[in-house]
C-alpha cells in the first residue's frame, strides 16, 4: 500500500479494505490525510464506527477534501464521530 505504516495482519477483510480505499483515494493529500488516519485508528474502531467511515469514504475527494480542511462546512448529515475523529487528527498532521 502507498505509504501506509501499518500491517493489515489481524485485521478483518472489511477493515483490510477500509484501510485499502484509504491509501488509495486518487487525490494524494486524501491518501495522507485519510490513510493516516486509518493507519492509526483502524483497528480501534467499533463496529459503528466503521459504519460511519465506510460513508465517509464514498465521499469524492472534491467533495470531502475542502470539509477536512476546513474550506466548507460540514453538512449535518455526515457529521459523526468519526468525522471527528479524522478532523482532530488532521489538525495535529505534520507533512
Amino acid at each position: 500500500m502507498t505509504g501506509t505504516k501499518r500491517s493489515s495482519e489481524g485485521l478483518d477483510i472489511r477493515c483490510r479494505k477500509l484501510l485499502f480505499r484509504s491509501w488509495h483515494r486518487g487525490m494524494r493529500e486524501m491518501d495522507l490525510i485519510l490513510g493516516t488516519f486509518a493507519d492509526n485508528e483502524i483497528g480501534a474502531l467499533t463496529g459503528n464506527e466503521i459504519d460511519q467511515y465506510e460513508r465517509l469514504l464514498d465521499i469524492p475527494d472534491t467533495e470531502f477534501l475542502p470539509m477536512v480542511t476546513g474550506e466548507r462546512p460540514v453538512p449535518g448529515n455526515i457529521d459523526c464521530a468519526v468525522l471527528q475523529k479524522i478532523l482532530a487528527s488532521r489538525r495535529t498532521m505534520t507533512f
